[in-house]
């Protein structure tokens, strides 16, 4: 059945069959443009979990995400990391040798710093002793740090992990081609020269051909944006409507900004350049303008454009990650307790970004909670598309039963608790980052809000997906025998 969505954009009719099953009515945000604050809640039950330590959020960082090509251009993947890292000392005050250890996570990789995650804590002072790893898992690999960070905690071996991600899009390695490559290591190998000048009479001008990296999928040959036309296509998504909520993601964002609601965002001295103190890919346009850009992918029918989809971006982010006895111990007042996750993965194909509409039923059960109970959703936005097309999915029961294996729809996320202080078509995609911004962006959301229970998802090359649930802390204390509110968060 998911032939379905391998019909290409053009052979699609006018309203797919995908479209024809679903009961969803056109999604609109122009009327929660402004999305109000979400009501005061009140405490619900804990989910904390018998003989299994409570992990939580400390705090977090990132320092602004610029497009790529801006000031970051003439930096190292490292730096950024570093600075991510320097600031997260700086706020939380955390004595460098209480860290038992860092995780990062990056996606593609600068082959001098292969392990960035060392090479960052090293620069920011950090103990030679303090064991750091570099994971990669797309556009959740900051999640994968924070989940690995957790699972650590959670068993006992250590109490205090630093997790973060970086990217830095300005400067890709560019590699020679592999015809080059080759002749290069046999070079290298050969002994006399005559061995040399038979190598050498094997070159031909294409071996200088480069070898750029894509943001495709390596099973499909496709990109990303490709399958997100697709998507868009197969579920019925009009051009007007992936416009629409980009405008809402970009003016939402500006709003968040102006009222200095996005507190994790830390100045960053560039180099022999200015301080940078926010990011600079908020840039709230209006529906006319939006609609005279060209397709970027699917030419010239497609409806994904560079104005409904994420840009690329450099930048790094940052979490203090405690078992919750140890900073309790340490005076510390924790933002959020890190509850429950899941990752799913889809075909890469047909499926490719709807892993959040997967995975969602799947945390909300294990953690014994439903859409209704949770107070703020932080999806990351890849396209338009994909965010619209994840909703209908999520609110059908037709795609429940027969793609998802489920009795019923989980249901649509409300929009006055979806991602109000923008996402990533407006704040910018560090890939390697932005997994710790969501969390930030959750946690502090909770405690604005007056909420207890977050949800966030992220959507991944791959055809993968982190789902996390987490739960806010606000108050005095953070005692679990305390009535007052306890807010938790799902990742």
């Amino acid at each position: 059945m998911t032939s379905i969505l391998t019909y290409t954009f053009k052979n699609l009719p006018s309203t797919s069959k995908w479209a024809l099953r679903f009961s969803v009515r056109p999604l609109s945000c122009s009327s929660q443009l402004r999305a109000a604050p979400a009501a005061q809640t009140k405490s619900k039950k804990t989910l904390a979990k018998p003989n299994v330590k409570n992990v939580v959020v400390v705090d977090g960082v990132r320092i602004p995400f610029l497009l790529s090509g801006t000031l970051y251009k003439d930096l190292m993947p490292h730096d950024l990391a570093r600075a991510a890292l320097l600031g997260l000392l700086h706020r939380t005050s955390v004595p460098k040798d209480v860290v038992d250890y860092i995780i990062f996570g990056t996606v593609i990789q600068e082959v001098k710093t292969s392990n960035v995650a060392r090479e960052a804590a090293l620069g920011a002072g950090f103990s030679d002793k303090t064991p750091a790893h570099t994971v990669t898992m797309a556009c959740i690999s900051a999640n994968q740090a924070m989940t690995t960070g957790v699972g650590l905690i959670a068993s006992g071996q250590y109490d205090v992990v630093v997790a973060g991600g970086v990217e830095l899009m300005s400067d890709v390695p560019i590699r020679h081609s592999r015809k080059m490559r080759k002749m290069m290591l046999d070079l290298n190998k050969a002994k006399t020269l005559g061995q040399r000048l038979s190598l050498i009479s094997k070159f031909r001008l294409n071996f200088l051909s480069p070898e750029l990296p894509a943001v495709a999928e390596f099973s499909t040959n496709e990109t990303m944006g490709h399958s997100a036309d697709r998507l868009a296509a197969a579920f019925a998504i009009s051009r007007p409507e992936q416009d629409e909520y980009a405008l809402r993601s970009h003016s939402l964002a500006k709003k968040a900004q102006d009222e200095g609601l996005l507190s994790d965002v830390i100045p960053f001295k560039v180099p022999g350049k200015d301080t940078v103190t926010k990011d600079n890919g908020i840039r709230p346009s209006s529906l006319e303008q939006m609609a005279k850009l060209k397709p970027a992918f699917i030419k010239p029918y497609g409806t994904v454009t560079a104005a409904n989809s994420s840009f690329l971006t450099d930048g790094a982010s940052a979490v203090l990650i405690m078992a919750e006895e140890k900073a309790l111990a340490m005076g510390y007042k924790p933002k959020a307790y890190l509850r429950d996750f899941v990752y799913v993965s889809q075909d890469p194909k047909d499926q490719l970004l709807l892993g959040p509409a997967y995975a969602t039923p799947k945390v909300l059960e294990k953690a014994g909670l439903t859409m209704n109970d949770v107070d703020a959703f932080e999806f990351h936005e890849a396209f338009s598309g994909q965010i619209l097309a994840n909703f209908k999915a999520m609110d059908s029961d037709w795609f429940a039963q027969n793609y998802m294996g489920r009795k019923a729809k989980v249901g649509l996320p409300p929009l006055e608790k979806f991602n109000t202080w923008g996402g990533s078509l407006s704040l910018g995609h560090p890939f390697g980052a932005t997994g710790c911004r969501l969390v930030m962006a959750a946690a502090n959301r909770l405690r604005k809000e007056g909420g207890q229970y977050a949800l966030v998802a992220a959507c991944a090359a791959g055809g993968q997906v982190c789902h996390s649930r987490s739960t806010g802390a606000s108050g005095k204390s953070f005692s679990l025998k305390q009535s007052k509110l306890i807010q938790e968060c799902l990742i």
